[in-house]
């Protein structure tokens, strides 16, 4: 048996922001994450000498309309740059032909340098050593008489004062084996909130340049043939080159190797042939992460999360259960800044419960 005051479940950004949070205010938490790595739906392409090179999961901030995302880029001295729209789209299936014209950008689009990786990084670094325990999935959330949490995981059990579940909402509905004292309607709740962009397959292909710009193109697609049904520009701030684009293939047909041949000869199509010669070409299908995408995710149509009920929000066993994915915030919720926002409320939660 193990003891800790506070225990975090999930180290994405929403866990790790609440852990930083508490350990800035003095109360270092014990943060727990199911599998063998850290950073949830952050994931990247690394290079030889270990430089996150290109994102698997999710890339854009807004940093002029999203003022969390802005204060925290200030606090943990983050750097961004635009993400790169200069030139003509591709646009294929539209006409009988390829069109090649201007798309309108989106004002304050940004990247990070080093990538959301680096977001990740940041937070796990002020954090003392062996904060974090990877491949330590909680299976069950059980209460003790005298109202403290019995976390269940393996053959450990793990005594705290205070859970946050840092996980997508459907996730810790279906993976965890909740407190029978928690309200139907709690876990109801948490199984009607989509979880953004979990069923998703995202492409990235590396080149040695970013030989469209040469032509004038921006390396944006948009399809109606696919597989691909949008591509971008993807070149790091360092210059690594690269496209990505999200798969249109449904979850239950995605055949990597069809995919990938498929993938090429769309590239070619709509850019040319060196499109068809990348140094390298990586699928991450996120479908098949059983701590990120339900069962429900999977078989729903893909939906963005709108801003949940305050029952999301809310302490739950007398201040002792918080949930805090990124779709349970009350702004931006399923993106970076909501994950943000929710690891950083619940925190402060945590925070006035104990110092109170």
């Amino acid at each position: 048996m193990t003891n800790s005051p506070v225990t975090i479940i999930g180290a994405g950004i929403a866990g790790l922001t609440a852990a930083y949070t508490l350990h800035q205010a003095g109360l270092t938490p014990q943060v727990l994450e199911a599998s063998p790595r850290i950073g949830g739906r952050v994931d990247s392409l690394y290079s030889k000498d270990g430089q996150a090179i290109a994102d698997l999961g999710p890339t854009w901030i807004w940093p002029p309309f999203q003022p969390i995302i802005a204060r925290w880029i200030q606090a943990l001295e983050l750097a961004t740059f635009a993400q790169y729209d200069q030139g003509d789209a591709v646009l294929e299936g539209f006409a009988p032909t390829l069109r090649r014209q201007p798309l309108p950008g989106q004002y304050g689009m940004a990247r990070l340098v080093g990538g959301p990786q680096q977001l990740i990084k940041t937070l796990t670094d002020a954090l003392p050593a062996e904060t974090i325990a990877v491949q330590t999935p909680v299976h069950e959330i059980s209460q003790d008489h005298d109202g403290s949490l019995r976390l269940h995981s393996n053959n450990r059990v793990i005594h705290t004062q205070c859970v946050l579940v840092a996980t997508p909402p459907r996730i810790a509905a279906e993976r965890i084996k909740l407190p029978s004292t928690l309200s139907s309607s709690t876990l109801s709740t948490l199984q009607t909130m989509p979880t953004w962009m979990a069923a998703q397959a995202r492409a990235v292909i590396r080149y040695d340049k970013p030989f469209w710009r040469d032509q004038g193109l921006s390396g944006r697609i948009a399809s109606r043939q696919g597989p691909l049904f949008e591509a971008h520009d993807h070149t790091s701030a360092q210059g690594h080159a690269s496209l990505f684009g999200f798969i249109a293939t449904p979850a239950a047909q995605r055949d990597p190797a069809k995919l990938s041949d498929a993938i090429l000869a769309q590239l070619e199509r709509c850019l040319g042939p060196q499109a068809a010669q990348p140094i390298e070409l990586n699928i991450r299908d996120w479908a098949t992460e059983p701590w990120i995408c339900s069962q429900i995710d999977r078989a729903d149509t893909p939906a963005h999360p709108a801003v949940g009920p305050s029952l999301l929000r809310s302490a739950h066993l007398n201040g002792r259960l918080w949930f805090c994915g990124a779709e349970t915030a009350e702004q931006s919720p399923g993106l970076i800044e909501g994950a943000l926002a929710a690891g950083e409320a619940a925190a402060n939660a945590v925070l006035r419960v104990t110092l109170d």
